[in-house]
């Protein structure tokens, strides 16, 4: 059974999995914020995880890098492609800890695919603001490297079924993909979309499984919002998100699940420093050259 480690501070409780370093519980004053799964079992639909070295898919798992083809093993064989890199798959260590905070790290590679080899870290900090997720990649070969990443968690607005909640984050811009492969076709504004949640409104049936760009980010922050209409004591309560401007990108997915399975049961949502397939695009792909580090982070909290 994989360790795990529990956090507390301001109100909030988090529960974060060697596994995948991922966060298996987040709470604010007993209520939920992100959909927990079971300790000690598989993660389901990625909850949770860090995806790194690479967020969401690429194509056939096939890429050029400097010249050089690789072929990564494909792993979601429906869609025949490379899902949320390498990491989730892998026990990180416990770097140090104390009761509001932990490190965990990991190496990334040499790996079928991926003969680079990155050290990864992710610090999760519990104050009155939130959970404040670090994220550090430094390249420990002696080549360049490709690598993005994003965090992967499933956020929770209250006991109302998604499609009342009520969702808002400024984005210009989302990604048309195929709709079996989910693969990138183009940017189309959001602007008259279905997908336009600029101005806040309830997801309603809308499925979206799409990365978004071209986002707002004021003080050097993009933030999230999601609200139960339901609420409890003054106005709605919910659940936020803040990113950096390392993550240009935000993944947003419904859960939609075919029956029997649970469906839509939180909202995924992924900043991500590339877009998918960006190992092939290139577009925002972080070239890490030896030496060379790269940070990211991203908060979550109550509303």
């Amino acid at each position: 059974m994989s360790a795990e480690y529990t956090l507390t501070g301001g109100g909030y409780t988090a529960v974060v999995a060697a596994r995948a370093a991922a966060l298996r519980v987040l709470q604010f004053e007993g209520r939920d914020l992100v959909v927990p799964f079971p300790e000690g079992g598989p993660i389901p639909d990625y909850r949770g995880i860090i995806a790194a070295p690479w967020p969401n898919r690429i194509a056939d798992g096939k890429y050029s890098f400097d010249g050089v083809e690789h072929q990564l093993p494909v792993n979601e064989p429906e869609r025949e492609t490379a899902l949320h890199g390498l990491a989730f798959v892998l026990d990180w260590a416990l770097l140090e800890s104390d009761a509001a905070s932990l490190t965990l790290t990991c190496t990334v590679g040499p790996s079928e695919g991926y003969p680079f080899v990155l050290e990864l870290s992710a610090r999760y900090e519990l104050d009155g603001e939130g959970l404040r997720t670090t994220v550090n990649a430094r390249n420990v070969a002696d080549v360049a490297a490709p690598y993005g990443v994003c965090p992967h968690p499933y956020l929770v607005a209250g006991p109302s079924p998604l499609d009342e909640w009520v969702l808002e984050f400024a984005a210009d811009s989302f990604l048309e993909v195929t709709p079996d492969r989910l693969l990138p076709l183009g940017l189309a504004p959001t602007e008259g979309h279905a997908f336009d949640f600029r101005t806040a409104r309830a997801i309603g049936g809308t499925e979206i499984d799409h990365a978004f760009t071209d986002l707002s980010f004021d003080g050097g922050l993009a933030r999230l919002s999601l609200r139960d209409p339901a609420g409890t004591g003054v106005g709605m309560s919910g659940v936020g998100m803040s990113w950096d401007e390392s993550c240009k990108w935000l993944q947003i997915h419904t859960a939609d699940k075919p029956d029997p399975l649970p469906n839509r049961l939180g909202l995924a949502a992924e900043p991500m420093t590339c877009p998918p397939d960006a190992f092939n695009s290139g577009t925002d792909l972080v070239r890490l050259e030896p030496g060379a580090e790269h940070t990211a982070s991203w908060s979550i909290y109550a509303l």
